[in-house]
């Protein structure tokens, strides 16, 4: 069968077409990067009217690409998300649906990030303990199954994604810094800074990255006040960008110990950070699974495999659904198609 997968839960804009045969036919991506650079951050009502323009010629650009006019399921985002965001995705696919008199399958956003391997041919199997790290979400969750999933751990305040965020903007490199921040450290050297591991040391399995963020502004501005901030951003970026890590890898290996896990996904924009990547591949004694680096952030083609693997879980295709708020561990194993 062939699926089409429509992702518009934030600032991109994504579609792909999955064969449940032959794997990923076509994707495309359009980011909005450059439209919210301007503002510091995301803004919803230009994403809605982003996605507007872009969704629909993204999709006929795909179909033409795989040769092929029309599908045989559509999978899109129904949250979480911005609301208004969401709506894009979840109209175009019903309007499709009715259309083409085909399925229609609501996806969770971070069950796409969490399934995001299965597009590599080396797909990890179930169960295997998963960190999910973006600019929204910071989770370590447990995937027993498909569809049945233990939340472990989560972030008390800001998502590991946001932290890079904020503190690349503090060193004055702009929005979204996150990426630019990872490239300047490569320049920097970490032990530069003690900057504090929040939480490693306390019970449980969750994060907080506030306190982290607040010891690199104290220090930025201290720094400030005696005029060389400009020599020594790179060697801040790397102290902090070590700090955030040892934090994510400690609270992984801990959850990984607990459970027994002898597998860990990796996925969502943080997990192409190659410090992460390279941290995790030394400690853990079992296999990391991660996607490829264009699969790491918001993409159509994790919407199109999670809906190719829930096949029986299309809804009426005149109910759009769009959550701001959806609880990963509220899902349950697909119905069989």
């Amino acid at each position: 069968m062939l699926v089409l997968g429509l992702e518009t839960s934030c600032d991109e804009t994504g579609v792909a077409l999955f064969d449940t045969r032959r794997g990923l036919v076509a994707h495309a991506l359009h980011s909005q990067v450059r439209l919210h650079a301007a503002y510091g951050g995301v803004v919803p009502e230009i994403a809605s009217r982003d996605h507007v323009r872009c969704l629909l010629p993204l999709v006929q650009k795909v179909l033409s690409e795989a040769k092929t006019e029309r599908v045989d399921a559509i999978a899109y985002t129904a949250g979480p998300g911005l609301v208004g965001a969401l709506m894009i995705a979840g109209g175009l696919a019903s309007g499709l649906g009715l259309a083409w008199q085909c399925p229609v399958i609501p996806v969770h956003h971070m069950e796409g990030h969490l399934l995001a391997p299965m597009l590599e041919e080396e797909a990890p199997e179930f169960p295997f303990l998963a960190l999910l790290v973006s600019g929204g979400h910071t989770m370590l969750v447990l995937a027993k199954a498909l569809g049945d999933y233990q939340l472990l751990g989560t972030t008390l305040d800001d998502a590991v994604g946001e932290a890079f965020d904020k503190c690349a903007k503090l060193l004055g490199l702009g929005y979204p810094g996150g990426a630019a921040l990872a490239r300047l450290a490569e320049g920097g050297d970490a032990s530069t800074y003690a900057f504090p591991r929040p939480m490693v040391n306390r019970p449980g399995l969750d994060f907080s990255f506030s306190g982290l963020k607040t010891a690199v502004m104290l220090q930025v501005k201290q720094i400030s006040d005696g005029g060389a901030l400009e020599s020594a951003i790179a060697d801040i970026a790397a102290s902090f960008q070590r700090a955030a890590v040892d934090t994510l890898v400690s609270r992984t290996l801990k959850a990984a110990a607990q459970v027994g896990a002898k597998r860990i996904v990796v996925a969502g924009g943080v997990g192409a950070n190659l410090l992460l990547r390279q941290q995790l591949a030394a400690s853990f004694d079992g296999r990391v699974y991660y996607p490829r680096l264009e699969y790491c952030t918001d993409n159509g083609a994790m919407i199109a495999v999670a809906g190719a693997l829930r096949l029986g879980d299309a809804v009426d295709a005149t109910e759009i659904r769009a959550a701001a708020r959806w609880s990963l561990e509220s899902l349950r194993p697909p119905v069989a198609a």
